[in-house]
């Protein structure tokens, strides 16, 4: 409005300072509060322009402070609130160290070509897709475990990548028939030199992955091709990690998630066997639920275990059990239940996890999950406890060489059990028995596990006090040890480890112990920007009517309607006043 203009002139200054020493960002917000502002003349002479100096100053300065907290609050955000925005985000993505292979149009075939792994998984992706982003770090999770100097199982997998955004890689991933993102697939790494895939392909030995979307089902599916048993919490050990089936404070921890798995595989066996079929099995199965939902560890496999023992006479009358295979009969069927909850079985092991992907496992679990079973139950339920495990594993045990085994030392029992210590004892020297018959069989046979050897346990360097001579046992000491260890430090051990870890051993130990964080995709703000916004936005208000209220002012006393009216409301007021002073003088 010119400079003859007060009001303009202060602006004006305070927005030449404005863009002198701010961001052009906060300069446009500012000239935006500016440009609504009337300018003097509008107000007529009236107008008191020192209260909009004032006003106009206090934006100004909230402004400068909206400016001062965002640039501090980018400095004190979480990893998860700095993803938010796309510069901090990037910046925080570089400081990330990548195990991935970028490629492009021109490494790609050389970089195929030279690597010795024997598998590759390439991902196409475009930079800008934010579902790509997302699943970054689950494909850096697995790309961990195979690529870069610390790779725990390096030169057998290439984990690769190529950004179709790039425009010097729009050819190649036409040749892959890239139409959405992202895209993985899976060949021999020469496969990829000069290759190319087409949906129409029938034969090609590059294979398009379909179950990918988490790093569990990424090692999942990889684990099956190679026929290996990684799991995401793989650790890189050197040549002085000795003894690996024995277990220190930490490692026992894992034991509850596999006994969960350990469950839920258990469960689905049964199922997919279909082997509730008779009032026998049937009985076998409710006695063993009925020992699982007081005792078993893990606090959902209870819920769970009730759950399903609550509504078995309906699932399964007679002894005659509805499984639900197909789909659209799956309510109100055993299949409608989950044992130990709906996110098992995972399909892999963490304690029990063996070197081969045939060694450990389930077994290996089952026979955790009995040894916590037994350290929990009350002296009156040993015989209880010990007649539904051996009915259990009769019945529902697939592999029939350890089934009858199994059986036969239980038909050895002749005396029933009075004491919880008895049934703890005997499942121990049980499981010792089997072990050394397992031992002599991998021996001659070379199918045992060559980093897990079957071994008498506990061996003499985990429990000292537990050996009278090399051959002779303290069974009290046996006892103790095989209470504490199944029992007090499963559930410590998991406790201590999930308190403030971020490693994928405490995350699961921790889920295994139904510690579940909620997860969340609200945006976080700052709060002093937030308390700045809402400063700025009360002053701007309280502007507004105040201007309001002088354009309304304005309006009623320079009209000259309201000043003829105004004049002759004067003038009968006056009239009025005039005649009540000649009747008082009357009077």
């Amino acid at each position: 409005n010119g400079p003859s203009n007060p009001i303009r002139k202060v602006v004006g200054e305070q927005q030449l300072s404005i863009d002198a020493g701010q961001s052009s960002t906060e300069a446009r917000e500012a000239q935006f509060l500016l440009d609504l502002l009337p300018s003097s003349r509008a107000f007529g002479s009236g107008y008191h322009t020192t209260l909009l100096d004032l006003i106009m100053s206090v934006l100004r300065h909230l402004l400068m402070f909206v400016g001062l907290v965002s640039l501090e609050a980018t400095a004190s955000f979480s990893p998860g609130s700095r993803s938010i925005l796309r510069d901090i985000g990037n910046a925080i993505a570089g400081d990330q160290k990548d195990n991935a292979f970028e490629l492009n149009a021109t490494n790609f075939d050389s970089v195929f070509r030279d690597t010795p792994a024997k598998y590759a998984v390439l991902e196409f992706f475009a930079h800008w897709c934010p579902a790509c982003r997302n699943y970054k770090p689950h494909y850096e999770k697995v790309a961990r475990l195979f690529n870069g100097p610390d790779a725990v199982h390096p030169g057998l997998v290439l984990m690769a990548r190529v950004d179709c955004a790039v425009k010097m890689n729009v050819k190649l991933c036409d040749k892959f028939s890239i139409t959405h993102y992202p895209v993985l697939f899976w060949a021999p790494p020469r496969k990829f030199v000069g290759g190319s895939w087409g949906p129409k392909q029938d034969k090609s030995e590059i294979i398009l992955m379909d179950d990918w979307r988490t790093s569990d089902l990424l090692l999942s599916w990889i684990n099956k091709q190679i026929g290996s048993s990684y799991g995401l919490d793989d650790q890189k050990f050197g040549n002085d990690h000795l003894l690996p089936n024995m277990s220190d404070h930490e490692q026992i921890s894992q034991a509850l998630y596999d006994i969960e798995e350990a469950t839920e595989e258990a469960f689905d066996i049964i199922l997919s066997h279909k082997a509730i079929k008779s009032s026998e099995t049937s009985t076998s199965f409710v006695r063993f639920l009925q020992l699982l939902v007081p005792h078993h560890p893990s606090r959902r496999c209870r819920k769970g275990s009730a759950e399903i023992l609550l509504n078995f006479d309906e699932l399964c009358p007679s002894g005659e059990c509805s499984y639900g295979h197909d789909s659209a009969v799956k309510n109100n069927t055993l299949r409608s239940f989950h044992i130990c909850g709906k996110d098992l079985p995972r399909g892999y092991y963490m304690f029990c996890r063996g070197s081969k992907n045939e060694t450990r496992g389930f077994s290996c679990g089952l026979w955790i999950m009995m040894h916590s079973l037994s350290v929990r139950i009350e002296d009156g339920e040993s015989q209880f406890a010990f007649t539904a495990i051996c009915y259990f594993i009769n019945n529902f045990f697939m592999c029939d060489e350890c089934r009858q085994h199994f059986h036969d030392m239980c038909l050895s029992v002749k005396t029933p059990f009075k004491k919880s210590r008895d049934i703890v004892l005997w499942l121990w020297s049980t499981h010792n028995k089997v072990n050394e018959r397992l031992k002599k069989d991998e021996a001659s046979l070379g199918t045992g596990d060559p980093k897990f050897p079957k071994m008498i346990w506990p061996p003499k360097q985990l429990c000292p006090s537990c050996y009278l001579s090399s051959t002779d046992w303290d069974h009290d000491e046996v006892y103790k040890f095989l209470k504490k260890y199944y029992g007090e430090k499963l559930v410590s051990s998991h406790k201590k480890n999930g308190d403030g870890g971020s490693s994928k051993e405490e995350v699961v130990v921790a889920a295994a112990a139904e510690e579940m964080a909620v997860p969340t995709n609200a945006l976080v703000v700052p709060v002093g920007a937030a308390l700045a916004i809402a400063l700025a936005s009360c002053a701007f208000g309280a502007l507004a009517c105040y201007w309001r209220t002088q354009q309304k002012n304005r309006k009623y006393y320079h009209n000259p309607h309201y000043l003829k009216r105004y004049n002759s409301n004067f003038m009968v007021m006056n009239t009025f006043s005039n005649n009540e002073s000649e009747r008082e003088k009357e009077r």
